[in-house]
């Protein structure tokens, strides 16, 4: 099956984990928020499929194009 990493676009911290392993998501589903400079940017879901993987933990220091989530399409 394929899968998508989906990555973050700022340097920020992990405010809070949406999603969990296991989880079916739709595309555009908020999986991760980030925070960055009181803002709230969330990580998105590319497609429809499954959560295989979350690399972060919610406090987590990430830096731009660092892999959050991994998602199995379905």
């Amino acid at each position: 099956m394929k899968t998508s990493t989906i990555t973050s676009e700022i340097t920020g911290t992990v405010w809070k984990i949406v999603s969990r392993v296991g989880d079916t998501v739709d595309e555009n589903q908020d999986l991760v928020i980030l925070e960055s400079m009181k803002m709230e940017i969330p990580a998105l879901s590319p497609e429809r499929g499954t959560v295989r993987e979350i690399l972060v933990k919610e406090g987590e220091l990430v830096k731009e194009g660092q892999a959050l989530v991994i998602v199995e399409q379905a």
